[in-house]
C-alpha cells in the first residue's frame, strides 16, 4: 500500500518533447450519452481534452449528437444507432459500424450517461468482451455487470479497469454499500484479482488497485467532487493519459488519472473558491494546472 505523493510519478514522461505532435498522444474513443444524459458525454469529453489526449473522438446515439458535437470544438463525434428512446443499440454491434468506429483508436472508455436501457447494457458487455483496446468501464458502463461481475474475465482484452464508487461497487458484487465501506481495500484488492483488472474504488482517499496486489491510496480532492460529472470527467482524464503513456505500468498511470483530478480540486478551492461551489467541468479546466503543480513538486519539492 502506497499514498500518493509527486514522487509516486516521476518515472512518467510528464514533459512533452518539442516535437511532439497529436499523433503521439493517442486518439481516445468515449461511448457516452442518452437522451437527457448528453452532459456526461460533454464532460467526459472535456477531461479527455484537458489531460492531454492528442485526438478525442465520442460515440453518441443519434439524438445527443448535435448538442455534444456543438460543446466542444476540439472533438469529434460518432454517430451510433439508437433505440427508440435515445439509448444505444445492440445492432451497432451486429451491423459492424462500431468496428468501423474502432479502429485505429488507443482506448475505450464506456459508460457516463449510458443509462440502464437493456440493449444498451447487452452491447456495453459484448463490447467489453470483444473489443482488443484497453477499456476503461464507469456509471452505466458497470452497471451492465451489475451482479455478474464473472463476466469481466470473459474478454479478449489484456487491460481492464473499472472505476465504481461504492454503490456502484455494491451492486456489482451484490452486497450491500456499507458492507463495501467496512473494508474498502479488501473490497479493491479482492476483486482486481478475481477480475483480473484494475480496479479505482471511488471516494474519500480513491483507492486504485491492480490484480497483482499493488495498491494506491489518494491523497488529494476535497468535498467540491462530491457533485454528479465526477465521475465522467475523471473517466475522460483516465483515458487521456492511457492513450499518452500507455499500458506500461497501467496501474501507476490510473493513479496519476486520479491524482491529478484531485490536485485541480485542490487548487480551486486554493484560489479562495467555497467547495460546495466547484463545478466538475471547472474540474476538467483546472486539470492542467494540476499537472504543471505536479512537475513543480517533481523538480523543486514541496
Amino acid at each position: 500500500m502506497r499514498w500518493l505523493g509527486p514522487n509516486e510519478f516521476v518515472p512518467l514522461p510528464l514533459v512533452r518533447g518539442a516535437d511532439g505532435h497529436k499523433g503521439k498522444f493517442g486518439h481516445v474513443l468515449l461511448v457516452a450519452g442518452s437522451a437527457g444524459k448528453s452532459g456526461a458525454a460533454a464532460l467526459s469529453g472535456l477531461g479527455a481534452l484537458r489531460a492531454g489526449a492528442g485526438l478525442v473522438t465520442i460515440a453518441v446515439p443519434a439524438q445527443v449528437q448535435i448538442p455534444v458535437a456543438a460543446s466542444h470544438a476540439e472533438y469529434m463525434t460518432e454517430v451510433l444507432e439508437s433505440t427508440a428512446d435515445g439509448a444505444i443499440s445492440k445492432n451497432n454491434l451486429e451491423s459492424g459500424s462500431f468496428a468501423r468506429i474502432a479502429s485505429g483508436k488507443t482506448v475505450l472508455a464506456v459508460g457516463p450517461g449510458l443509462g440502464t436501457h437493456p440493449e444498451t447494457q447487452e452491447f456495453v458487455a459484448r463490447l467489453t468482451a470483444e473489443t482488443e483496446l484497453p477499456v476503461i468501464l464507469d456509471a452505466d458502463g458497470l452497471n451492465a455487470f451489475a451482479g455478474r461481475p464473472e463476466l469481466f474475465r470473459r474478454r479478449k482484452t489484456s487491460f481492464l479497469a473499472v472505476t465504481p464508487h461504492p454503490g456502484e461497487m455494491a451492486r456489482l458484487l451484490g452486497t450491500s454499500t456499507a458492507e463495501v465501506q467496512e473494508n474498502r481495500v479488501a473490497a479493491a484488492l479482492d476483486s482486481a484479482k478475481k477480475w483480473n483488472a484494475n480496479v479505482i474504488l471511488k471516494g474519500f482517499h480513491t483507492l486504485i488497485a491492480a490484480p497483482d496486489g499493488k495498491l494506491f491510496v489518494n491523497t488529494s480532492g476535497n468535498p467540491g467532487l462530491a457533485k454528479g460529472g465526477t465521475g465522467d470527467v475523471l473517466t475522460g482524464i483516465l483515458a487521456a493519459l492511457t492513450a499518452q503513456f500507455g499500458t506500461t505500468d497501467w496501474v501507476r498511470i490510473l493513479a496519476l488519472g486520479v491524482y491529478l483530478h484531485g490536485v485541480a480540486a485542490d487548487l480551486l478551492a486554493a484560489d479562495g473558491r467555497e467547495v460546495s461551489g466547484i463545478l466538475e467541468s471547472e474540474v476538467a479546466r483546472a486539470v492542467p494546472r494540476a499537472r504543471e503543480w505536479l512537475l513543480r513538486e517533481i523538480r523543486f519539492g514541496a
